[in-house]
Order: structure tokens, then sequence, then C-alpha cells
């Protein structure tokens, strides 16, 4: 991954990261107020030579006295030390114990020696860290002693006595709110990267490139409106979303620049992924955009554009295709425009012989003559063969993606499947992307103000012209269209 993916994981999850730090710092906060305080009290010693003769026999007793500070530095914490402090303040606890709370060290190239020892009561740490200073004085003198007799050729003295502590020296309460924070990052940090590595789901153009380079026509905003208002009829001509679908019209147009494809199939690789919708709503943008339509609900197990458009499909596709009604009879005008549907008709039981049988393909090369752009709305590749048997008859397929819930290896098997039977992909279209974020899809230069659309007048009313079902049954469409009537497609 290069730094723009590490950019996109940090303003993908910066929620989680957010989260993180924040219980980092509040776990650092509750740390500091559930630990006691500790107070250290700090005492010094100065380590002599007892010697008056000369300048040289002073310099090798000084030399003398900064090695045995190091000795005498690890003497702290032996039992010679800290079991008299023990008995002289009665403490509670062992010589070992104690020394888990004293601290010995020495200054380089010096004869000081430092003393600290915590307490939760700061009286009794400068208590006993006095009772130590007194106590190894006491140690050294009694193990400089010559075995002979006479006096300790060493000398400690106290130079700085101790004193109660004022404030305590733990809990550091900006120390602990420092780590805490970081370590909150680091964890929000790795757990946004795992997670970005751990989920294949496809959340944008840059997860969609990893399985595909065909063209991405275009990405549909997640609204909150659309289960309710699907149709672009049903939103303002200005919102976002009608202006993505015109763009997804755009970017067909230009994907189909040789005009070969004049069937154009719409497809996902899962229920779910919007594809009806998208199937709809492309037809009435291409309608609007003055070019004669045919939108064929060719979903024979879950048919659904009938409701999208408020159609009636007891009699449709499937009845055009055993003969039993010519296409003339079964064409529904919908809208002001020139956008004309054909309903599934009713559910049959074999879906994919149907859609491949010749007269489909017949009912195709009809409609392609009479129309400048035929839509079909085609189940879902994975869990059927009916839109991979359906996409070896038309110009080119185009693949709906819902963002946020189809993984990367579902699409990998939609287009190995179109890829197997010979099918002309057109492109992706991203379904359900989010409104703002680095998954966001920018259609346009500009951002929709709502307050100036929501005053300006509408081009079309939210409700479609026609919404009744209408067969087309006069005599001068039909030449219109197909030239003269005929009993069926299959003739």
């Amino acid at each position: 991954m290069d730094l723009r993916d590490y950019l996109r994981i940090l303003r993908r999850s910066w929620i989680l990261i957010a989260t993180a730090t924040l219980v980092g710092v509040l776990a650092g906060g509750l740390a500091t107020v559930l630990s006691k305080p500790t107070y250290t009290a700090e005492t010094q010693l100065f380590v002599a030579i007892q010697s008056s003769g000369s300048v040289q026999e002073l310099q090798q007793g000084n030399t003398f006295s900064q090695a045995r500070v190091q000795s005498y530095v690890k003497t702290v914490l032996s039992p010679v030390v800290l079991q008299p402090v023990i008995d002289a303040l009665g403490l509670p606890e062992t010589a070992e114990e104690l020394s888990t709370r004293v601290r010995a060290t020495t200054d380089v190239n010096t004869v000081l020696i430092n003393i600290s020892v915590s307490d939760e009561s700061p009286v009794q740490a400068a208590a006993t860290a006095q009772s130590v200073a007194n106590s190894l004085i006491m140690a050294v003198d009694s193990l400089e002693k010559p075995k002979t007799g006479g006096t300790s050729p060493v000398s400690l003295s106290v130079i700085k006595p101790a004193v109660a502590p004022v404030e305590p020296s733990a809990p550091n309460t900006k120390l602990n709110l420092l780590l805490g924070t970081l370590v909150g990052l680091t964890i929000g940090v790795v757990a946004a990267v795992l997670r970005t590595v751990l989920d294949n789901r496809i959340r944008g153009e840059a997860d969609l490139r990893k399985v595909t380079e065909a063209p991405l026509l275009g990405g549909i905003s997640f609204d909150a409106e659309a289960p309710r208002k699907p149709l672009l009829t049903q939103t303002d001509t200005q919102s976002p979303r009608a202006e993505a679908f015109r763009q997804l019209r755009t970017n067909l147009q230009f994907a189909n620049v040789s005009g070969r494809a004049k069937t154009v199939l719409i497809t996902s690789s899962l229920p779910g992924e919007g594809k009806s919708t998208t199937a709809t709503n492309l037809a009435i943008a291409l309608a609007q955009a003055g070019k004669t339509v045919c939108l064929i609900d060719a979903d024979l197990r879950r048919p659904t554009i009938d409701s999208l458009l408020g159609l009636d499909r007891n009699a449709g596709l499937t009845t055009l295709l055993v003969g039993e009604m010519d296409v003339n009879d079964l064409l529904q005008p919908w809208g002001e425009d020139n956008l004309y549907v054909l309903t599934s008709g009713q559910i049959p039981p074999n879906p994919s012989e149907l859609l491949g049988s010749v007269e489909m393909q017949n009912l195709i090369r009809r409609l392609e003559a009479a129309f400048d752009t035929v839509i079909i709305d085609a189940p879902p590749l994975l869990p059927v063969t009916d839109a991979a048997v359906l996409s070896q008859h038309v110009g080119g397929v185009v693949v709906v993606v819902g963002a946020q819930k189809l993984r990367i290896q579902d699409l990998e098997k939609s287009l190995s499947s179109l890829d197997l039977v010979g099918s002309t992909v057109l492109g992706v279209v991203l379904n359900r992307l989010p409104a703002k974020g680095p998954d966001a899809y920018a259609y346009s230069y500009y951002r929709h103000d709502e307050k100036a659309t929501a005053s300006s007048p509408s081009r079309r009313s939210n409700k479609p012209a026609a919404q009744t079902p209408t067969a087309i049954a006069s005599d001068d469409f039909d030449r219109t269209l197909f030239g003269p009537p005929k009993e069926s497609v299959r003739d």
C-alpha cells in the first residue's frame, strides 16, 4: 500500500481511531484516579577517607572512596542495612519487601550516595529514608573496621537530610494521559489497518480496481429517501441522485460510442444491490434525453419493475415468449417521454430456457430495430445462470455493484461468468456509495444546493404521467415501430 492507501484508511476509519484514542485517554485518567498517591523522600550521603597525609595520599584516598561507593550503593538494599530500619521503625514487612521501595544511586566520578524511599505517607517516607541512611553509616563503619582493631578508614556523613515531600511523586497524571493517548492511538491505527486488510467488501473505486479495470460508468450515492421515492421523476431534477443518473447516461453513451450495443443488460452479482432501480432510472434518463427506450423486465424469478412503475405484469415477456400474444399488445407506455415497458409476465418454471430461446433473440432484434435503446433488467449472476445466458444475445452488459455489501470474490466470480460466455462488459455502476468521505463518488464539479433547488420549479411532476397499464394496439404505432402487425414474435 502507498501513502494514499493509508490516508484512505485513516479517513475511512477515523471514528474507530478517535474512539480508541479517547478510550486510551480515559484509561490513563482512570488509572490516575484509582492509584493511591505515593510520596518519595530523598537523602544524600558523602563518603570520605579519614586521612590527614600528603596530597598524594589524599588523591589515593579519593580514588579508593570512589571505588568503594559502588559497593556501598549495592549494600543499601541488603538485609544488613534494611533489617535495622525495620526494627527501629517497627515496619510490618521484610527486608526484601522494603528493598522494593528503596532506591540507591551514585553520580559518576563522585563520592555521593543518593537514597530515596517511596511510601504512601510523606512522613513515613522521610523517616524511612533517614533511617536507611543512618543504618548504612553504621553498616559501613562495621564492615570497614580493621580486624586488628582501630577505627574505620571510611567515614559516611549525611549532607542532605530527608524531608517529608509536599506533593506525591506518583501517579504522574500528565504522563498517564500521554501514555494512554499514545496507546489508544496506536491500537486504533492498527485496528483500522487490520480492518481494511481483512475486510474484502467493495467500498469504493479503489476496491473495485483490485478486481477489474472495466470503466466505472457512474456512482450512485446512498439516499435515505430512495426506498420511498426510487424513481427519478419523484426527485428534484437538480438533486444529486438525478444528476448521478444523468452522468451514468452520458458515460454509457461514451462507453458505447460505436453504437453497436443498442441493447444493454443490467445485472448484479447478488440480489439487493439495486440493479432493478438502476435499470429503471437509466431508462427514464435516456427517455428524458429524447431517446425512444424500451425497458424489459427479464428477471423472471423476482420481477420488480412492474411494482416500481405501477404497471400490470399479468401479461408480459413470458406471455410473448410462449407465443400467446404479440409484443405490440404487451408494450406499455410510461411517463411523458418515449419510454415503453415490457413487464415480466407470469413467473415460469423454466426462466433460463425462455431467456436463451430463439424467440428471445428474435424479440431483441425486433426491439433494436424499433427503439434507440433497449434496457433489460436481468437476474443476478451468482444465484442463477439467467443473466449469463441472456448476456450472449445483447450488445453489452452493465454490472451494478452494491457498495459496502458485495465482496471482492463475488464480483470476481460474476465477471468470470460473463467472460466465460464471451459477453461484452460496458462498465460497472457503484451503487449506495457514501455521500461523503474517501469512498464518495464525485460525479460533478459542483455541489447541489438543496435550499436553492427546493425553491426552484421542477421540470417534471413527482408523480409519473402514466402509471396505469395501457396496451399499445394502435395500427399507426404498429407500423411505425414494427411494420405490419404480426401474429407473434415467433413468426
